[in-house]
């Protein structure tokens, strides 16, 4: 089982063997991770295409640098136009893609159990409490918009020092047609249930434009 069945030639009955192989292990795969990941319908749908995709790629290679080369450079040549994966996409991605390798290569065995085995391990470390630190889900992202003709160094100190433990800044833009000034800070409140005071009080000095306070993150943390 954990043989390759390519030790001889690469036969059409062979190459059948994997791709059935692949295909089943990858929609298994998609399926289990679709408990985990939220995301389309039709990301898991590619999610499970992954592991014969790669595989039939290695398989036609078979060791043929130049066939190697040439896809590679093939490969160079597609411009990802989505958005920005989440981590948890990005890594039931990366795993479809290493499986998809040991199909290839003949190792059905080997590739079911990446699959199947990696696919329960990271949906049993989505319920251990592993690398949360509470400190860093305090973190807010703080946005303020205000007409252009506040000036804003200084006018919420006062408001700032009242209801944060923490705040820094995360810069500065402008909005509006050049028409207001969208101020960022990355902030821990001092207490969470005085979020709507807070803003209330921000909203007295910037004349009721927007107000955000979100999750913070570094991918969202974007100005």
């Amino acid at each position: 089982m954990f043989d390759s069945i390519y030790s001889g030639a690469v036969t059409p009955s062979r190459f059948f063997i994997m791709a059935g192989a692949a295909l089943v292990a990858g929609f298994l795969y998609a399926w289990i991770m679709s408990f985990r990941v939220r995301s389309t319908r039709r990301f898991f749908i590619v999610t499970a295409l992954i592991p014969f995709v790669v595989a039939a790629v290695i398989t036609f290679v078979n060791g043929n640098i130049g066939a190697g080369v040439a896809i590679g450079g093939a490969f160079s040549l597609i411009r990802f136009r989505s958005a920005q994966g989440s981590a948890d996409e990005i890594a039931a991605i990366l795993v479809a893609m290493g499986s998809g390798i040991a199909f290839g290569m003949g190792y059905i065995g080997y590739g079911v159990v990446i699959l199947v085995a990696l696919a329960v391990l990271f949906i049993l470390l989505g319920f251990v409490p592993l690398f949360e630190h509470k400190s860093m889900a305090e973190d807010r992202l703080l946005r303020i918009t205000i007409p252009e003709s506040l000036e804003y160094n200084g006018t919420f100190d006062e408001i700032f020092a009242h209801y944060l433990k923490k705040i820094e800044n995360a810069g500065v833009k402008t909005t509006g047609m050049g028409s207001m000034f969208r101020l960022s800070y990355k902030v821990q409140m001092k207490d969470p249930a005085e979020e709507k005071a807070f803003i209330d009080e921000l909203r007295t000095k910037n004349g009721n434009l927007e107000i955000a306070l979100l999750p913070y993150t570094e991918t969202q943390n974007q100005l």
